[in-house]
């Protein structure tokens, strides 16, 4: 991996600390922010930039657990038509709605450390421009996503506020 700029560096060496907390985790996601919080017994452990959902796609507001991890994940909707050399045919599509270019396949946008927390909806790494861009998850970059995923377990508990 490639690192550029010292937010990069600074996220790889915070997110990669000792623990000094321990307890149940939690995490706290300020949309307003642009933020998301990791909390161990109480004790916010790490923050982390995001970009969360932009118009017509909002990330969902309430209170909400980890209901899947899943390290290797990728989209279901969103992603690209590729050929069966593996060139794009049709780049950033939702499978839902783009139609199918002959002869290739649906190739989904990959999403590492993605925690789950309504159906459709997880934190995981992914490009951050500053501002909202997602299609509703909250991307984060690598090593805050890494590290949130290695904190929680499925049950954790997941705050989305405005």
């Amino acid at each position: 991996m490639i690192l550029s700029g010292c937010s990069t560096l600074t996220d790889m060496v915070t997110s990669n600390l000792t623990e000094s907390h321990s307890g149940r985790p939690s995490i706290v996601v300020s949309l307003r922010a642009q933020e998301a919080y990791l909390y161990r017994g109480g004790y916010r452990i790490a923050s982390s930039r995001i970009s969360s959902g932009r118009e017509g796609y909002r990330t969902p507001l309430g209170h909400f657990q980890v209901i899947r991890k899943d390290e290797n994940h990728h989209s279901s909707l969103y992603g690209d038509y590729v050929d069966d050399s593996g060139r794009v045919v049709k780049a950033n599509v939702d499978s839902r709605r783009d139609s199918k270019p002959p002869h290739s396949h649906f190739v989904g946008t990959p999403m590492p450390y993605f925690l789950e927390f309504s159906p459709g909806y997880g934190l995981h790494q992914g490009y951050l421009p500053g501002v909202p861009a997602s299609h509703g998850c909250i991307r984060m970059p690598y090593w805050k996503a890494r590290q949130f995923y290695n904190t929680a377990r499925v049950g954790t508990p997941v705050v989305i506020r405005s």
